[in-house]
């Protein structure tokens, strides 16, 4: 199948079966080759490449462009060109990294750090489906990596020492991946926001609302508080293989109420060591005031918890246990960027993340 990056037209021509992309052009315009395409997520498309240098030099990437449906989208595509824009300096062993945001016949493309691994859906289904329960201390070891991911994040100045004022508004286990060698790395700023954009940004709901704190949900304004929630609530996935329990009714209504507490993890989990049930429990709480109020104070308790008796995880003991329990993963040199992967042999492709909630409308609101 021939495959070309960008279609000489205004937006990107792309779907699953009808490929137009000019890889030659690409090459000889921006020093990059299209080897394959791999799939099309929520936001875009994404193709595997490599950076041709001078003597033989090349470097596997990932190069995503914004699919059909959403190049004629402005806010979309302002997202889109964010993204590249606000993490081209977040160089951090927990971040995928951007190298490149390119233009060219008025479509954009950005060029990022290829990750060969599995993201957390991946990781947290596979013990599902072979009822193995999730591992604690590997759990928690994720989860204290992200947090040191975030406090970078959030902390990042411009070069003139201002805070940037990152938020990334969209932890989720399908934003969070796991390379082969145990590096844990967060991905898609795409709806991260920055300060001189706060206002704007809050009037465009976007993100899963499973894990959005109560603030974002009822578009109030998000701060790093607000990704302690959603790793809250991921961290409770790793640790449980479910969200938490939030009670039964709409989410959306409990958020906007004040009134979305979870159940204690450790009626889930019953056999969680009782600190880490109280970082996760913490985490939770509908009140930015009464969590972790940043994610460095998060990371620290994780940290604590893993390490104070001694020797605790490391990236090298989650590598071993991705080899030894899940080969079937890592034996297939699975695919993964910052958008897509593959979940085993058969190609079967599954994207990256759910469709974005764009607009005023919300999956699981209920009528009032």
């Amino acid at each position: 199948m021939r495959c070309t990056l960008l279609a000489r037209r205004d937006a990107i021509r792309i779907s699953r079966y009808d490929l137009f992309m000019d890889s030659e052009k690409i090459g000889s315009v921006r020093g990059y080759k299209i080897l394959r395409h791999i799939a099309d997520g929520g936001m875009g498309s994404v193709y595997r490449g490599v950076l041709i240098g001078s003597v033989e030099f090349q470097k596997t990437v990932a190069i995503k462009t914004i699919l059909e449906k959403y190049a004629v989208h402005p806010e979309f595509v302002r997202l889109f060109i964010g993204e590249a824009k606000l993490v081209a300096d977040l160089v951090h062993e927990n971040i995928v990294q951007v190298y490149d945001l390119g233009l060219e016949d008025g479509s954009y493309y950005i060029v990022m750090e290829y990750v060969d691994g599995v993201n957390l859906e991946v990781y947290i289904r596979a013990h599902l489906d072979r009822e193995t329960p999730l591992p604690l201390d590997l759990g928690a070891f994720i989860a204290s990596r992200i947090c040191r991911g975030l406090d970078y994040a959030h902390n990042k100045t411009d070069r003139n020492g201002v805070p940037l004022g990152i938020v990334h508004r969209d932890i989720s286990p399908k934003n969070v991946l796991l390379n082969y060698e145990g590096v844990v790395k967060v991905t898609d700023f795409g709806i991260a926001k920055a300060r001189e954009v706060m206002e704007q940004d809050e009037e465009l709901l976007v993100g899963r609302l499973e894990y959005m704190p109560p603030e974002q949900a009822t578009r109030k304004p998000t701060d790093p508080r607000s990704d302690v929630y959603a790793l809250g609530v991921l961290t409770h996935e790793l640790l449980t293989g479910g969200l938490p329990d939030r009670g039964r009714w709409s989410l959306h209504r409990l958020h906007r109420l004040g009134m979305s507490f979870p159940k204690p993890i450790a009626e889930t989990r019953p056999d969680i060591p009782d600190d880490l049930a109280a970082i996760v429990d913490r985490s939770l709480q509908p009140d930015p005031a009464d969590r972790f109020q940043s994610a460095a104070d998060m990371g620290y308790a994780l940290e604590y918890h893993l390490y104070h008796d001694g020797y605790g995880p490391t990236n090298v003991t989650l590598r071993d246990y991705l080899r030894e329990n899940f080969p079937s993963l890592t034996a297939h040199h699975v695919d993964l960027d910052p958008t897509v992967i593959r979940a085993d042999s058969s190609a079967t492709m599954i994207e990256h993340r759910a469709d974005t909630v764009f607009g005023s409308r919300l999956e699981d609101e209920a009528p009032e």
